[in-house]
């Protein structure tokens, strides 16, 4: 596959590996794209996987709507499920880093029966966020959220003079130099960054998105150099999980797993794949 559609969108998708392998998706977040994914999936094709890694609403050049409705947890899940149906998959393994994260997590609760397992990277369980916002630092941690929500003035400010803000922010949190130069040439197309930035703006919708209780074997992968996502949540994702459940922490990295822990990250993934055959 390169590409599928879905509601008049056409999405891009990187297809790798064995094409009869345990099919896994690969979600990535903001502002990356399936790029995220490129040191991490030849790991889990080795392993014999087939890889999954669209890139999702308002990233893919064909699939940016106007309108901050558009982009709901409930249209970028059935993004991914349009992906599967696209792919003649009844279910999947989903791997979901950051937003993607967000929608592996809705997969697995309102989606049980598509979801073979479930993996996130850096994002715990909505719920478990949003309480961690009340009761913990993470509040503080989210501030750039509502900065994000701000109309026209993030784009301007981000891309001024060629993305130098985006790029050097992405570096000072520890995306590799490589990658932050990509993700700033695909934030530079025209509409690229409004599109990925609706996903934040349209978070105020999300009172009838309730994600609840997960019901597919998971693992939570958080790390200590996350500064966006503090300790708090991921301890209370557990909590949102009623089936096999594991929690594992990487000492020193920073929010970006996929990019700068992709070894160590491809081998529980498929620990956890094989341990769900």
């Amino acid at each position: 596959m390169e590409r599928f559609e879905h509601d008049g969108l056409v999405f891009d998708v990187r297809d790798g590996g064995p094409p009869d392998g345990e099919p896994v998706v690969l979600l990535h977040g903001f502002p990356q794209d399936s790029s995220a994914f490129d040191r991490m999936a030849p790991l889990l094709h080795a392993a014999g996987l087939r890889t999954l890694a669209p890139d999702q609403r308002g990233y893919s050049p064909g699939a940016r709507p106007r309108g901050r409705s558009a982009y709901r947890l409930r249209e970028v899940v059935g993004d991914v499920l349009a992906l599967l149906d696209a792919a003649g998959l009844g279910s999947a393994h989903v791997v979901g880093h950051d937003w993607g994260g967000l929608v592996g997590w809705a997969l697995g609760a309102w989606h049980p029966e598509r979801v073979r397992t479930l993996t996130s990277l850096s994002v715990p369980h909505p719920a478990a966020l949003g309480r961690a916002v009340l009761t913990s630092d993470q509040g503080l941690r989210s501030t750039y959220v509502a900065a994000f929500q701000v109309p026209v003035l993030p784009e301007r400010l981000l891309l001024a003079r060629d993305g130098d803000l985006l790029r050097r922010l992405l570096e000072s949190s520890g995306v590799p130099g490589d990658a932050a130069a990509r993700y700033v040439t695909r934030m530079s197309q025209p509409g690229a960054l409004s599109g990925a930035l609706a996903w934040y703006r349209a978070i105020p919708l999300a009172v009838r998105d309730t994600v609840g209780r997960v019901t597919v074997p998971t693992l939570h992968v958080w790390s200590t150099g996350d500064v966006a996502l503090g300790r708090a949540a991921t301890e209370r994702t557990r909590d949102h999980v009623a089936a096999p459940y594991r929690l594992e922490v990487l000492q020193g990295v920073p929010h970006w797993i996929p990019e700068v822990a992709a070894e160590r990250t491809a081998e529980l993934v498929v620990a956890h794949v094989r341990g769900a055959a």
